[in-house]
Parts: C-alpha cells; structure tokens; sequence
C-alpha cells in the first residue's frame, strides 16, 4: 500500500518517542540519526562490491533487528556500529552514542524495550533505501531534513545552532551562481563553520552532479553529524575535519597558505567573543599567520563577525564566490569594523546584502542578514545591490519560516537585479561612500508603510481627503470607472463625498462590470495554466522526478501571472505550494512509486470497518459518481431533522411540571418508545386523560416515522458505501487521472486562487468603509447633536426639580 511521504516522517519522529525521558533532544538525535545511518548504509552498499561503505558480515542493519527482545541488545547493537567505523575509517563519528548507556536509555528490561522498538520503527518496508522509487527525489535527504529540524526545534536557543533552516540554506544555494551547466566534479565548494553540513548540501543540490565538497567544524559531536549527513546523502568523499578553522584552519596549499574554494558558505556563530584564542599577539595586536586581516584590518578582540568573513574571501579564488549570514550588527557598527567595511566595499567584494526576517535562527533571535560575495569582475562593480526581506514570513510554533513564495522572490530579485520599491535597489558605491560606508539597509531602502494620517479639515467639514482615495491607485487603474460609481467630487476641493451607503459598498464592488471582467481575466490565466499542467500532471509515471515536477509547474505559473496587475504572482505561488505541501506531494509520492493503480486503494480502520481512499476521498467518489443517491440521503436526514424539531417543539411546550409528557421524560430528558407506550396503558381508560393521551399518540407517531427513516438512511448508507467500496476496485487509470488531477488538485488550487481573489477585493471594500465611518460625521454635527442631546438632558433634569447652574 502507498504510504504517504508525510507520513514516513512522522513515523521516524515516533522513534524519539521511545528515547524521551532520560535525554534532551540534542542528545537522542544521536541515537535516531545513526540508527538512520547504519539503515541507509545497510540498503545501499550491503552485498555492493566496491562500495564506497563497507558493510562487514554481521554488522548490517539485519543483524540488529536479530537482536530485538534480546537482553544484551545495547552492547550488541555497539558492536554493529563499532565495526562498521573500523571499516570505514569512521571511529569518532557513527560511535559517539552508546546504546548501553543505562543513564540515557534505561536499564534491564527497559532499556530492551526502547531498543527494540526503535529498531522496529526503521523496519518499516518503505524506508528501503536499496531502490529510490523516486528517482532523483532524495527521499533519505528529506526524511533527514525533517529529523534535523524537530531536533533543533526542542533542543533550544543553546544547543540548535547545528542547523541552519533549509529554507535560508536554499535561498543562499540559489543566489551564489552554482548551477548545473558551469560545474564539474573539481567544482569546489567549502564550509567554515559547517554544523551539521545542511548548507554544503544545499549547494551541492543546485548543481546537481557530484562536486567537491570540504567543511570544518569545532564541535565534535556536530563533526560526526557533518560526516553522516554527507554519506546519507551520496556524498561520501566529501572532506569535513574538526578543528577551530580561525586558529587552526584545516584545508590549506602546498604551501602552508589558506586554501581556496570556488564556492564558500557560511552560518558562523553570531559575534563569537572568543574568536582569537589560538592567535598570536604581537605588540598588543592579534597577528594572523595567514594572512587573512591583511589590507583589511583587525576584527575586534570580543567580536569574531568580520574574523570569519574575512577567513571566507581568503578562501575564494579570484572567481571564487561567497555567501555568509551575519547578524545585521555587521552592516553599521563602528571602530574597527568600519575600517574592514570600507576595505571590502572599495575592493567590489560585496556582490549583494539580503535582510532576513528576525527569529529564523534556532541559536538566537536576532534578525541577520546575507552578504553576498562575488570576486569575479569585483574591480568593475559600482554598487551592492540590497534587498530588505525582512517582512516576508510565516510564524513556525516560536520561530519564524521563510515562505516558499519569500525564497522564490527573493531568488528572482536577486538574481536578476530587480529594483521593487520598499523591497530591493542597487545601492551605488558613492552613496555608500556619502554614508561613510555604512551598509544599513534602511539607510538605502524604506520599507516602512505609509503611515494612516488623520485629516483634520475632514473631521471638522466632512468628506473624504482626495490623497486616501488616490492612495488607493493601484485599484482604480483596473477599475477606472468603480472610482465614479464609488464616490462623487465634495463641494471642496481635494475632497471626495461616498456617494452609496457604507454597507453597499462591498455589493457595489463585487457586482461591477470591471471587477467581474477583471475575475474573468484571472480565471482565464488560470484555465491557461491549468490547461497545460493537467496533461503534464496526468503524464506522471515511475520514472518522474516530483522535485523537478514542482519547479516545473511553479515556474509556469509564475509565467502565466506574470503582469496581471492586483494580484501578486508569488502569493499565487504561494498557494501552489501550500498545497504542494499539504497534499500533492503525498499523492504524486505515492503516484511516482506505485502508478496510477495507487488511486484504488483504501484504508479500513475501526472497529465498524470504516474505509478512507488512499488518495482519491470518499466524498470525491461520491460527489462524482453516485451524486443521487447522496442526495436521497441528505433528503431523509432532512426529514428526520424536520421530526426531531417537531419533537423538540412538543416536549417544550408538555414538557414542563403540569406538561402532559412530564410523566415520560427520563432523568437524560429524553423521551423514549418504551416510556410512551408504558404510560399509554396506565391511562388507557381514564377519559380524564384524554388530552395527555392525545399528545402522547402524536409524540409516539412522530417516534415511530423517525425510527423508519433511521432505517432507511442506515439502508441507504449501507448499499452507498459497499457501491463506493465496489467503485474503488473497477476505477479505470483515465479515472483515476481526471479525479485526482482535475476533481481534486485543480478544483482545490482553483478556489484558492479565487479566495485571493476575494481578499484583494475586500482590502478595497474595508478601506473605503473604514474611511467613509471615519469622516462620516464632522465635528460641528458631533458638537451639535451634543447640544441637543444636553438640551434634553437638561430638560428632563428640571421636571425633576434639579437645575444646573
């Protein structure tokens, strides 16, 4: 059965499920992540020869799902992983965690147990590595990616910092230029401060073939992470050393000298205090055996920011480019740093300065920024070209994400060198020499909205000011003619007057021939797209790649909305890959690795046997296909609700002390057949119970009818599900195709465009009516139906003998 992708990992997340408890998170993704490694490695080079990974006999995953119950199960489970480092030189690295350690894990039976059903978990067929169903779709890379940031997640500000957010690693893998068709396997890229690798990886990605790949990292524990990841991810020659790459950089030349890179990336820690340890003083002075502050300056003693930038371009060839997050502190501050800006502005180093969104980091809150860095063609640049991203957003529990629709704009701007008002600018040197070379970004860019001023000659004369209706621009150019149907010219000049009721505004709107001929101009540029991706979308098979599908039809769609004016094309965007997230990506999954026959499968669960469709809903079937016979079942259940109010109706009305059905309303107050007839023998006779009898029968009738149509819809309900059931099985693929690709993706994507749509056009109706209640009535009309409401007041005060003087 196909299982969805979403739920793979979380069913990996069960597996910290069994670890929680005798450790934090930083410490149990230890233990999750190298039993990931050793099934990984197991799948793929087990029985290989000439693997790149050696697996040794007895020392497989097999090997350790023999061991499950048993009660030396940790220290075997050691063992296994103990040979496997011997073999591959990787002692130090997949060994750090000890399966036997009763502190962490527990003890006797506890520990077997834990153990055991972890190991269980990773049994599941579907995370068998040995074929990627998916071709080129990185399903270990993904389910890896999930673990990784659950981990940084709960580990908290202190210990998540060995992970940089996939989404700002992708944003800085797309914008420094490495692209498939200007790499080779000796393209060089290198990470400094390289955590977990995620970044490295990134960029590896954007090239798509094997390149060379080297980082360094201080943290030891991190390091063995760095060199899992590189082998889970088919990047087993990749070179990740340990060491403090400021004092003891690790990859150098021939001669002793920093070795450089074509491409360099980075997510040092922020204004690392004790960056100079390990540095020699001479005369007062740190001294840099390397070089690496020479022409540009000392970094300062307590703040290692620059000490790291300058290490990367070091380490860029003459071409070599660069991307590094910085906290934004390194834009503007002083003394020292000054010095080092102006050096590597003068020098054209600076390519780009990208403003990120606060509290994206696992290490910290702080907002922080990417410097772009580009040494080809440095001595001809001009200028920085700046983007303020910082608004572009989505909240993540208590951190902040980058949106796809954010990391796709930002990419396009970037890349292109698209000037947007309030987002992005090319900055020229000499205004950045004006500012004595501080690289502030608010400095060049004012991304601030217009603040919402208050027109006190409206307050006091009434109307609405011509600069709030002219502020609104960007709609009147779609619909000129809306503005005059809206509003009239105030007997004033620079004044507009409303000329409907504020409650008519919305009707107004909606009901405009230029905004109904503009909704059928959106509509048309979707069907355009929608035409063209179905046959793409129908056209899966084993062989597609999902990642490069989803870039497919994304890219198309931005070309589609390309200058429609209104609507944003990225929040478009947005919406294909929301739904992309939430539900395409598991059914083109499923699609991808079992074909379109996935589509007829179905889930039974409960005790009832209830069934689900795997990919195609119940209700999707139902409302296709037996569309009469759901409706002669809503049409019962109608009838039943029209009985039940009947009912309802009566037992308020008899219900009371003195009703005539208090006597058959049970403690649950409810009234029951049984009740009823039981009472109706009591009084059979008593001619003085002739009304209660009356209202009893009336009551027991209407019990019985809806006792049949209970039937009935049971009946009903029953024969749908076995024909639903039966359906499932006979879905022919053309059946599947047009229920899954246009009954299920394109209708969801299609009211998602319409729904924005509808937000645009309730932007314009709130401000109008906001505007319209806010100048509605001047300050003489207030001061004047004060006076009389005081008159009044005044008045009544007197008739009751009091009077103010």
């Amino acid at each position: 059965m196909a299982i969805k992708k979403s739920e793979l990992y979380s069913s990996l997340w069960q597996s910290c499920d069994q670890l929680r408890g005798g450790m934090d998170a930083s410490q149990y993704k230890d233990y999750v992540l190298v039993m990931l490694f050793i099934k990984y490695v197991s799948d793929k080079y087990a029985g290989v020869p000439y693997a790149p990974i050696s697996i040794p006999d007895g020392a497989s995953f097999k090997d350790m799902v023999a061991l499950k119950g048993k009660p030396n199960i940790g220290d075997e489970i050691n063992k296994i992983i103990a040979k496997i480092a011997e073999a591959n030189s990787l002692t130090g690295t997949i060994d750090v965690a000890d399966f036997n350690d009763a502190a962490k894990l527990g003890s006797g039976k506890d520990m077997v147990d834990k153990l055991t059903k972890l190991i269980a978990i990773f049994e599941n067929p579907e995370l068998d590595f040995s074929k990627n169903r998916t071709e080129g779709d990185d399903l270990l890379g993904d389910a890896y990616e999930y673990l990784m940031r659950n981990f940084a997640t709960e580990s908290g500000k202190s210990k998540g910092q060995f992970y940089t957010p996939a989404e700002v690693s992708r944003t800085i893998a797309k914008i420094i230029g490495i692209r498939p068709e200007n790499t080779t396997a000796e393209t060089t890229v290198y990470d400094p401060t390289c955590g977990s690798g995620s970044l490295l990886l990134k960029v590896a990605d954007e090239a798509d073939k094997k390149i060379s790949i080297y980082g360094q990292e201080i943290d030891v524990a991190t390091t063995a992470l760095a060199r899992m990841n590189m082998i889970l991810h088919d990047n087993p020659t990749a070179d990740i050393r340990r060491e403090n790459t400021l004092a003891n950089p690790q990859f150098l030349n021939e001669s002793e000298r920093i070795k450089t890179f074509d491409y360099v990336v980075a997510n040092p820690p922020f204004s690392f205090k004790a960056w100079s340890n390990g540095f020699a003083v001479t005369k007062g002075s740190i001294s840099d055996q390397y070089g690496r502050f020479e022409g540009f300056g000392v970094p300062p003693a307590k703040n290692g920011d620059y000490a790291f930038l300058l290490h990367i371009v070091k380490s860029l060839k003459p071409w070599g480019k660069g991307a590094c997050i910085l906290p934004h502190g390194v834009l503007f501050r002083g003394n020292a740093e000054v010095e080092i800006r102006r050096n590597l502005i003068i020098r054209g180093y600076i390519k780009g300065i990208i403003g990120l969104p606060p509290n994206l980091f696992y290490g910290t809150g702080i907002p922080a920024c990417i410097i772009v860095l580009d040494k080809e063609k440095a001595e001809h640049r001009k200028g920085i070209f700046m983007i303020d991203a910082s608004k572009g957003f989505m909240k993540d529990g208590n951190k902040n994400r980058l949106r796809e629709q954010d990391i796709r704009k930002i990419v396009d701007v970037f890349n292109n060198q698209i000037e947007i008002e309030k987002f992005s600018r090319i900055v020229p040197l000499s205004e950045i020499e004006t500012n004595d070379y501080n690289l502030n970004i608010p400095r060049y860019i004012n991304s601030q909205e217009e603040e919402d001023t208050q027109d006190i000659e409206a307050h006091l004369k009434g109307g609405i000011p011509a600069f709030d209706i002219d502020s609104l621009q960007q709609f009147w150019e779609i619909y000129p003619n809306l503005k005059s149907s809206l509003f009239s010219n105030s007997l004033r000049k620079d004044y507009y007057q409303l000329k409907i009721p504020p409650d008519e505004v919305k009707t107004t709107i909606f009901s405009h021939p230029e905004f109904i001929t503009y909704t059928q101009k959106v509509n048309e540029v979707f069907s355009l797209w929608k035409k063209k991706t179905i046959q793409i979308l129908k056209n899966i098979q084993n062989d597609t790649k999902p990642k490069e599908l989803i870039r497919q039809i994304g890219d198309d769609l931005l070309s589609h909305f390309e200058g429609v004016k209104l609507i944003d094309k990225y929040d478009v965007y947005q919406l294909l890959m929301t739904y992309w997230a939430e539900a395409m990506q598991d059914d083109i999954y499923a699609l991808v690795g079992y074909g379109w026959e996935a589509g007829r499968e179905v889930e039974i669960f409960g005790k009832k046997k209830e069934f689900e469709g795997r990919l195609i809903s119940k209700d999707l079937l139902i409302h296709h296909y037996f569309a009469e016979e759901q409706q002669i079942i809503e049409n019962l259940e109608s009838q039943k609700d029209s009985l039940t109010q009947q009912m309802e109706e009566m037992k308020e009305e008899h219900g009371s002390e003195e009703g005539l059905l208090v006597e058959v309303i049970n403690e649950k107050n409810t009234i029951t057949l049984t009740a009823i007839q039981k009472r109706l023998k009591e009084i059979n006779d008593d001619p003085d119970s002739l009304e209660e009898k009356h209202i009893l029968e009336e009551y027991l009738s209407l019990l019985k009818k809806e006792a049949e149509i209970n039937k009935q819809i049971k009946d009903a309900q029953a024969d749908l599900d076995k024909r639903v059931f039966e359906k499932y099985s006979n879905l022919i693929n053309e059946e599947i195709k047009d229920l899954i690709v246009e009954e299920k993706w394109m209708t969801n994507l299609e009211k998602e465009v319409n729904a924005e749509l509808d937000r645009i056009s309730q932007r314009l109706t709130k401000r109008i009516k906001e505007l319209a209640e806010r100048y509605e009535t001047p300050l003489p009309d207030l001061i004047e139906e004060v006076e009389k409401l005081s008159k009044k007041v005044d008045a009544h005060l007197e008739k009751m003998g009091y009077v103010w003087k």
